[in-house]
Order: structure tokens, then C-alpha cells, then sequence
């Protein structure tokens, strides 16, 4: 590729945000250029042109004012400067020897076409391009890690055991469900829509699912699907779904604390009111962030790999086309109007085409 310099378009963080984002807390702007080419002055550096980029949850925290409990481990972004998060890339230029162009990674980006990145230890480099590389947004990037790390390092699952999840149609959800589908467990997800509910039973293989949306009384309806009690509880939303499943909680119940998205946006989070559940039930409640569990990541791949291309294990995404259309996909999360991985697309490789999984082949 001739190095030349191009404009850069760009998704720009705007101000800090309070209560839910909108998209006019960000701004699409190609007023910059770049040059294709890795500067002298940064000599280990890797030049990518964007090719996926990952909209996730942690986007939201990360557009609080510094200074809150959450500003020392997610770095809030700088207002006029663009996004950054998880991406899928080519690279077009490098200066680092374990990098050549034409390579293609997944890791830290920013929402732009073209990205000059100095830190490459964050950079994943894809040796197995014949899945979708969309995938490496969702199951074979952070959230098909998240999913495998808190589903079985922190939850140690085991055959027969009873599994709630919590938005179980989104990326992470989605990925544990059939986890623990394959060793054994009996699943159920909860969703926000009929459509995704049967996308649940239907098509990911959950025992079963239910629209939150339509149960007045969470604690009634989980018993209604856990008779006998949970045993693992996969916690994406918190709020008034963890007081519910504490209640609904097996003795030596495990809980693996992944997100808590009902909770970004309010000023004040919920107070949860069953917290004794634990000492009675003795439940092992955990924390987790993916980044201790990334040397397990050729151990996931090993295992997830052979399921996809098997299609033992699906996975849902909803791709919007275009940088442009950017801002909407990601605000889009906080009203549950995804369906399945939500990611946006803004160039498409030329690579040779990849092989189709046995779930995908034509009947």
C-alpha cells in the first residue's frame, strides 16, 4: 500500500456524560489525516485500518467524569479525542518485528478508520482466519474469554447443575449458555423481547428463557424456572435481578459477577437487600475481569475453535454498517435494541474467503 497521507474519519467523545448516552454525545468527524506509514519517532509502533469495531458496556463507564470509584481501572476518555475500545484490524504499516503488513490482529483500537498503535501488547495477532473475523469482537476476543473464564475458572461448573443468566441474548450471555449446555447444565437466560427469548430456545439451545419485561414479580418467576433452586447465576444486569436470584439461590450457589448494566447509568445505584443469603446459603459470590484470565486464551481457542466449526456452538451478532453509523450501535445497547454481539463494521478485508461452519451450510 502506497504511504500516503488520507483523512481519518473518526468517532469523537464529545463531553462527559450523565444518565443514559445519547448520540450527540459524540461526534462523526473525517477532519483528520494521517500518514500510512509508521512515524521515525515511534519505531516499534503498528499503523491498523480498522476493519471491526466492538461496542460493549464498559463504553458507557468510561464516559463518566474522572474521579468517581471506577476512574482507576477504566480510563475515562478525554473529551475531543475519539473512542477507543476492542477492534479487529489489518495492518498496513509496522515497525515492530513480531507484526508485518497485511497481518491481521484484534485488541485496543479507537474509532476511526486508521490507528497508529504504540502500546502492541495489546495487540492479538489472528492466526486462524477461516471463521468470520467478526468474531474476534465477540467469542474469539474479550467477550468469548469473559464468558469462558467466569463460566468455568470462577463458577466451576458441574454436570447437572442448574444456570441462570442474565442478558443471555447479548455477547457474553449468549457464550455461557452454551457452555454450559455442552458440559451438561440445565440453562435458562432472561432477555428483553419476545424475539430474543426464542432465539434462546430456539436456536442457542437453552432449557429455557423468559422476557424480563413481562414478569412483575422476578423473585416468583425465577422460582417458577428454578423450582429446586440455582446453583450458578451468571450476573450481567444487577440491581433487582440480584436480589431476586439471591433469594432463589442454592446452598454453596456460585455467582460470577461479570457487569452490572442496569446500573451504568443511574446517578446512584440500587442497594441490594438480600445480601444475608449469602451467609445462610453460603454462596461464593466473585468479581472477575477478563484481563487476569487472557494466558488462558490459547487454551479457549484450542476448545472454542473445533465447537464453531462443528457448529456445536453458534453465535448471534448485530453488525451496523458504516463509522457513521457508529454512535446509534452503541447507544443502542442501553435499550436492549441489539440482537446478540453488537459491532460495527467500517471496511471489509480482501482476504481469501473463509470456510463456512457446518451450521451454515446450505441445506
Amino acid at each position: 500500500m502506497a504511504k500516503f497521507e488520507v483523512k481519518n474519519k473518526q468517532v469523537l467523545f464529545k463531553n462527559y456524560v450523565e444518565g443514559f448516552p445519547k448520540e450527540s454525545d459524540m461526534i462523526v468527524t473525517d477532519a483528520s489525516t494521517i500518514r500510512l506509514k509508521v512515524p521515525a519517532d515511534a519505531p516499534n509502533s503498528v499503523l491498523l485500518k480498522n476493519l471491526y469495531l466492538s461496542c460493549d458496556p464498559v463504553t458507557r463507564i468510561r464516559m463518566r467524569k474522572p474521579g468517581d470509584e471506577t476512574s482507576s481501572y477504566f480510563t475515562p476518555y478525554a473529551p475531543g479525542s475519539p473512542l477507543s475500545g476492542y477492534g479487529v484490524g489489518e495492518v498496513v504499516d509496522s515497525g515492530h518485528p513480531d507484526f508485518k503488513e497485511g497481518d491481521l490482529v484484534w485488541g485496543t483500537t479507537k474509532w476511526e478508520h486508521y490507528t497508529l498503535i504504540t502500546q502492541s501488547e495489546s495487540l492479538h495477532k489472528i492466526q486462524h482466519a477461516d471463521v468470520p473475523l467478526s468474531y474476534y469482537t465477540g467469542i474469539l476476543g474479550m467477550p468469548g474469554m469473559t464468558a469462558y473464564a467466569g463460566f468455568n475458572e470462577v463458577c466451576s461448573p458441574k454436570k447437572g447443575e442448574y444456570v441462570f443468566i442474565s442478558a443471555a441474548s447479548g455477547a457474553v450471555g449468549q457464550l455461557v449458555g452454551q457452555l454450559a449446555k455442552l458440559l451438561g447444565c440445565y440453562v435458562v437466560g432472561s432477555a428483553g423481547s419476545k424475539e430474543k427469548v426464542d432465539l434462546l430456545k430456539n436456536k442457542l439451545n437453552f432449557d429455557e428463557a423468559f422476557n424480563y419485561k413481562e414478569e412483575h414479580d422476578l423473585t416468583a418467576a425465577l422460582k417458577r424456572y428454578f423450582p429446586e433452586g440455582i446453583d450458578i447465576y451468571f450476573e450481567n444486569v444487577g440491581g433487582k435481578f440480584l436480589d431476586a436470584v439471591l433469594l432463589n439461590m442454592r446452598v454453596h450457589g456460585r455467582i460470577a459477577v461479570c457487569g452490572m448494566i442496569s446500573q451504568y447509568n443511574l446517578e446512584k445505584p440500587e442497594g441490594v437487600t438480600n445480601l444475608m443469603c449469602l451467609v445462610y446459603k453460603r454462596i461464593h459470590m466473585q468479581g472477575f475481569t477478563v484481563r487476569d484470565y487472557y494466558h488462558l486464551y490459547p487454551r479457549y481457542l484450542d476448545y472454542i475453535l473445533p465447537c464453531i466449526r462443528e457448529g456445536k456452538v453458534i453465535y448471534l451478532e448485530d453488525i451496523a454498517e458504516g463509522l457513521d453509523n457508529g454512535p446509534s450501535a452503541l447507544v443502542g445497547l442501553f435499550s436492549g435494541r441489539n440482537v446478540g454481539k453488537q459491532l460495527v463494521s467500517i471496511s471489509h478485508h480482501q482476504g481469501r474467503p473463509r470456510r463456512r461452519s457446518k451450521a451454515e451450510q446450505p441445506g
